[in-house]
């Protein structure tokens, strides 16, 4: 697909009107904690708060819009990791039209449920958005429109309504947009608005190690950034970024988790691994530059499960969480002194287990290992020192 089938500006600001009303202005704030930790000015658009938590209903909606009766009565099919889906759902009921969402088999509850709740029937299929396609092409009935994530026009012009309101928000001193991709619809969508109405800012994607295919990497496993992880990017927005983006950087899930973390603690947001992949890059120094940016949080759909596995996860690398393990001889009062130990040093106790059997231990020894609550990395090599001057030989789990 070539180029030239790219939206104008002219239909991006059409569609722009086809949303009002549907899709939020969403805020564009600084941070002053992030820019701290980055070296630079740092701001964030919080697409994560718009309607069905992300950015995907502008461009699902104004497909849908499109439809001819005909194409209404007949229904749409999509496929999607999760947050197209839900946007496809939402928008078709809104409609009056049939819709069915093709998901891969592990896509989060979150977003099966939520896509369900919209009214849409959910098959899943295939272990990942390319699976999930051609499961759905496979099943496209006669007459029913397939509604792409990505690779159409008109969707598109729907996720360029963000460039334009980048364009109007960003304050004159943001030097760098960094936005997540996976498909690249929505990295294409604001480019085209944005290099036209803005063109001195430049836009730097962003994706997860594990699936960056326009960063040049083959898959690579399974990654906490669902939303974006497409192996096969379209035609379509792979040419129109191709002398759009100004660079394209990969994190790792330690980055993403540690910044789903920050955002949350810090920001009062909530996103997901998608979403925080921005902000990973930046917190991560891998965005060249020393100007301000901005890092677009493309969504806010994360499990209740997965968000607590991701905090933990974020908690224990910034050293909020400590796990160790030591010996003792297995008498009365050695687990009460080891423990006061913790205490005096201010470490809380979450978790005590004992190991006795199956191990290489002395007839009179145990093993101990304790998960502690801490206040950061320093905390921790305190306490460590303490034991270790007690005589206590600590090894510090990871």
């Amino acid at each position: 697909m070539a180029t030239a089938t790219a939206p104008t500006l002219a239909e991006i600001q059409e569609a722009r009107e086809r949303l009002d009303g549907v899709a939020r202005a969403t805020p564009v704030y600084p941070s002053e904690t992030l820019g701290r930790l980055s070296g630079r000015p740092v701001w964030l658009k919080a697409e994560n708060l718009q309607r069905t938590g992300s950015f995907k209903i502008r461009g699902a909606y104004n497909r849908i819009s499109h439809l001819t009766d005909t194409e209404r009565g007949a229904g749409v099919v999509t496929a999607s990791a999760g947050n197209h889906g839900q946007a496809v759902a939402w928008a078709a009921r809104e409609a009056g039209v049939r819709a069915t969402v093709f998901m891969p088999e592990d896509a989060p509850t979150a977003k099966i449920e939520a896509t369900r709740s919209y009214g849409a029937e959910v098959v899943l299929a295939g272990h990942g958005f390319d699976d999930a396609v051609a499961a759905a092409r496979e099943r496209v009935e006669a007459g029913e429109t397939f509604v792409h994530a990505f690779e159409d026009t008109v969707v598109l012009a729907g996720q360029g309504t963000l460039g334009l309101e980048l364009a109007e928000q960003l304050v004159p001193e943001i030097e760098t947009l960094v936005v997540p991709i996976g498909g690249g619809g929505l990295a294409a969508g604001i480019a085209l608005a944005l290099k036209e109405l803005r063109p001195e800012i430049g836009i730097v994607g962003v994706q997860a190690a594990a699936c960056a295919p326009f960063a040049g990497r083959a898959p690579a496993g399974n990654t906490i950034a669902d939303g974006i992880a497409v192996k096969t990017p379209g035609e379509l927005t792979r040419a129109l970024l191709a002398d759009r983006l100004d660079d394209v950087v990969t994190v790792t899930d330690a980055e993403i988790a540690g910044a789903i973390l920050l955002v949350s603690e810090r920001c009062k947001l909530t996103v997901e691994g998608a979403g925080a992949a921005s902000v990973a890059a930046l917190l991560a120094g891998k965005v060249e530059g020393s100007g301000a940016a901005c890092a677009l949080l493309s969504g806010g759909n994360i499990d209740a499960s997965s968000l607590i596995e991701v905090l933990r996860h974020g908690l224990t690398r910034a050293g909020r969480y400590l796990v160790i393990r030591t010996r003792v001889d297995d008498r009365p009062g050695n687990l009460a002194l080891l423990l006061a130990r913790v205490a005096e040093e201010r470490a809380n106790v979450l978790e005590v287990d004992h190991h006795r059997e199956g191990m290489d231990l002395p007839v009179t020894g145990t093993e101990i290992e304790l998960t502690l609550a801490m206040r950061d990395e320093e905390h921790c090599a305190e306490l460590l020192a303490r034991l270790d001057d007690e005589g206590y030989s600590v090894e510090r789990l990871q």
